[in-house]
C-alpha cells in the first residue's frame, strides 16, 4: 500500500470520529476527557464538516492520479 493511501484513510478516520463526537457526543464528556484541548478546540459542528469535505477532496485527489 503507498503512504499517502495510508495517511488518507486515518483522517477518514479522524474526520468522521470528529463529525460524531460533534454531532453525538455530549458537551461534558468532552470535557472531561479532554480537558484543556477541549478549552482551546471546542466541538464545532460546521469545522467537523469542513474537516471531512477537505479529507474526501484530498482522497478524491490522491484516487485519481
Amino acid at each position: 500500500m503507498k503512504l499517502e493511501i495510508i495517511i488518507f484513510f486515518v483522517l477518514l478516520v479522524d474526520s468522521i470520529g470528529a463529525m460524531i463526537i460533534s454531532f453525538f457526543g455530549d458537551d461534558k464528556w468532552y470535557k472531561k476527557y479532554l480537558g484543556v484541548f477541549a478549552k482551546y478546540f471546542p466541538q464545532a459542528k460546521g469545522w467537523s464538516v469542513y474537516y471531512f469535505l477537505l479529507v474526501l477532496w484530498i482522497g478524491y485527489l490522491t484516487f485519481l492520479t
